[in-house]
């Protein structure tokens, strides 16, 4: 099965998606799954995983209502208040679905560059492996030795780095991101969503050598068998089309191994997420 490991829906509101610019204007209306349906059909993509956009427990359930009604939606990435002293009983609230396969934080948002080590987060974070849950983390590249400092407390916690923590591609530089995302790379609890590419470059004048290096440096220190596609779906829309987001990672992927095409499109979501 063909697996997009990384998309959003939403009903927007203004108030409720403030992250979205005046730049991102094309988003601002409602993106659900009677929308993407006939762009996963059009690229091969059998199966999906959304991912939540607003912290809010409201929008977790209504993600996981939507992967009951449609059987395209394999997995749901939701929220909880991880830092919150009610943070079980939240957890415990969703547990029973059996599409919640893990939660996010917005941590790219936050105004402190260490929030991840507080110790209410790291608190939440403790709690995942009682509900089997991964944890994706969004970041950039400035929280990535926090990131390090994380996760070498929970090596039995599965961690996904979502976006390759947003490189710097559109000004074509690998430093310091290259180095922390090595040293991240060396704890074979996290795995890396290849994915949110375009829109870290130049939205209309990318071209796909943009891409290359910073590919050719996770597929070094993560290897396939760490690595799933995800499309970023609509946010990706605002430097290129679907199709154009999945045949960006199939040029790159052209000429390898079979199996190893598969293990990037599918088969790292499957076995991380554990996607029925």
């Amino acid at each position: 099965m063909h697996i997009d490991a990384h998309h959003h829906f939403w009903h927007y509101h203004p108030d409720e998606y403030s992250w979205m610019t005046d730049q991102m204007e094309s988003l601002k209306h409602d993106y659900l799954p009677t929308d993407l349906q006939p762009l996963l059909r059009r690229t091969g993509i059998e199966g999906t995983v959304v991912v939540q956009a607003r912290q809010s427990l409201q929008e977790t359930e209504w993600l996981l209502d939507l992967a009951d009604q449609y059987p395209f939606i394999k997995g749901v990435v939701g929220w909880v208040d991880v830092c919150s002293p009610q943070a079980r009983a939240q957890l415990a609230t969703y547990a029973h679905r059996s599409k919640l396969k893990g939660v996010r934080h917005l941590v790219q948002d936050e105004p402190h560059d260490r929030f991840m080590l507080q110790p209410s987060f790291l608190a939440g974070i403790a709690l995942l492996s009682e509900f089997k849950l991964v944890y994706d983390l969004l970041l950039y590249p400035k929280h990535l030795p926090v990131a390090v400092d994380v996760v070498k407390q929970f090596p039995q916690q599965q961690f996904v780095l979502d976006h390759l923590a947003k490189p710097f591609i559109k000004a074509q530089t690998l430093v310091p991101w290259e180095t922390d995302i090595r040293a991240l790379a060396r704890f074979p609890n996290v795995v890396c969503k290849v994915s949110g590419l375009v829109t870290e470059a130049a939205w209309q004048q990318w071209q796909p050598a943009d891409f290359r290096r910073y590919l050719d440096v996770v597929f070094d220190c993560f290897g396939p068998e760490r690595l799933m596609f995800g499309s970023d779906w609509p946010v990706c829309t605002l430097a290129a089309s679907y199709a154009e987001v999945v045949l960006l990672v199939h040029k790159y992927l052209r000429g390898l191994p079979i199996a190893t095409q598969d293990q990037i499109f599918g088969g790292t979501a499957a076995r991380v997420y554990g996607l029925l």
